[in-house]
């Protein structure tokens, strides 16, 4: 029942990473249909995001009240049912007012995975199941690709999504009686963790700050990239919508392989030193962009995404260590609402200097984030030892 439950929990997070890549990899269609400024992407994509941190403020509550089958069921009903209507959306407010439900099942669904994985299930598995959410990105740009590849038709495509998420609903429903023989109650569990301490004092802490530093600058160039990917492609290196979705899907599949290589090197490396591979694979990746070719901005991409998948699951690994086990769960409350931050905030920047200046400007944007993250990397190195 375990093993089953465990494959059950995989396939859910699949949904998770279906409409993550969809919106960014379909944009370029969306607002060429509805003639709307490039731009405008940023404030679908900010809805979505204020969403996610709705939900994940409140899932604590809501998994103690209804369990975690029942909001993995509600939370993927909601995505699935958002999907659906986008594809009918004809104008711009009704992609906003899809954005919102969409964020609100992926936020809840999100927590309420990690926080099961983490309650009755190895580490191991904790660095698979991203590298099962690497999977449902990298699948919708490749559905995408193809529909607007045979048809011209975004909708279609997100219809797909919609049919694959309400699939996996139909699966979690099937399943419910398997998530109650192993329960444990979240008011105990977070006993166990240790104690509570305030915004205030955690942030006090010595490389808490240049932590949650790196936390949004990787989440800033994940969630960057895989949005403006595709726009950056399509206006910049004048390449097919098609074929443009279709180097998203390599990006995507570049952090699932990224994270799995991770699980595998964990055997013989440190977490340090893995994050520190990424980020040289990252920097390479980068650099490619500035190159006027077309196949090195594709293999660039492809790097990004590779080099830059281990360094969330890493980050979070090591954050018994870093800060202890007693507030370690204390500190990932502030490390996952920091990671939303870049996740909100960096496209939606980008978006609007796409716009301003033009979507010329994403190597550069994106070379300024990692800078700041070689820093805070630095700074949190030398705070943690000078603490151990």
């Amino acid at each position: 029942m375990t093993t089953l439950l465990l494959l059950v929990i995989y396939i859910a997070f699949i949904s998770l990473g279906i409409p993550d890549s969809l919106f960014g990899t379909a944009w370029p269609a969306i607002y060429s249909e509805l003639t709307l400024p490039i731009s405008y992407g940023s404030f679908v994509t900010i809805i979505i995001s204020c969403g996610t941190i709705i939900s994940s403020l409140l899932s604590s509550r809501l998994l103690a009240r209804f369990g975690t089958g029942f909001i993995c069921i509600f939370s993927t009903a909601l995505t699935a049912i958002a999907l659906l209507l986008f594809s009918f959306s004809n104008n711009f407010y009704l992609l906003c007012v899809c954005a919102l439900p969409l964020g609100l099942g992926a936020g809840a669904i999100d927590i309420a995975l990690n926080n099961y994985v983490a309650l009755h299930y190895s580490a191991i598995h904790m660095s698979f199941l991203h590298c099962f959410y690497g999977v449902g990105v990298s699948a919708s740009p490749y559905i995408l690709s193809k529909i607007i590849g045979s048809q011209g038709n975004w909708r279609t495509g997100y219809q797909t999504a919609a049919s694959i998420q309400f699939a996996i609903l139909l699966l979690l429903i099937a399943t419910i009686t398997l998530w109650g023989k192993t329960k444990i109650s979240v008011s105990s569990a977070s006993v166990r963790h240790g104690s509570s301490l305030s915004f205030r004092t955690i942030v006090r802490m010595p490389g808490v700050k240049e932590i949650c530093c790196m936390f949004i600058t990787s989440c800033g160039i994940e969630y960057t990239c895989g949005n403006w990917c595709s726009t950056f492609l399509v206006e910049n290196k004048n390449m097919p919508i098609a074929n443009a979705a279709q180097v998203v899907m390599l990006y995507y599949i570049g952090l699932t392989l990224g994270r799995f290589c991770s699980g595998l090197l964990a055997v013989r490396l440190h977490s340090w030193k893995i994050i520190r591979l990424g980020q040289i694979v990252l920097g390479a990746g980068i650099l490619l962009l500035f190159m006027p070719f077309l196949t090195t901005s594709v293999i660039g991409f492809f790097l990004i995404g590779f080099g830059n998948g281990p360094l969330f699951p890493n980050l979070n690994y090591l954050t018994p260590e870093n800060f202890g086990e007693n507030i370690s769960q204390n500190i990932m409350g502030i490390q996952m609402a920091a990671s939303y931050l870049g996740i909100m905030l960096a496209p939606a920047v980008f978006g609007i200097l796409g716009q301003w200046i033009g979507v010329w400007l994403l190597p550069l944007f994106l070379i300024c984030f990692y800078f700041v993250m070689l820093a805070s990397h630095s700074r949190a190195k030398h705070f943690l030892q000078s603490n151990s």
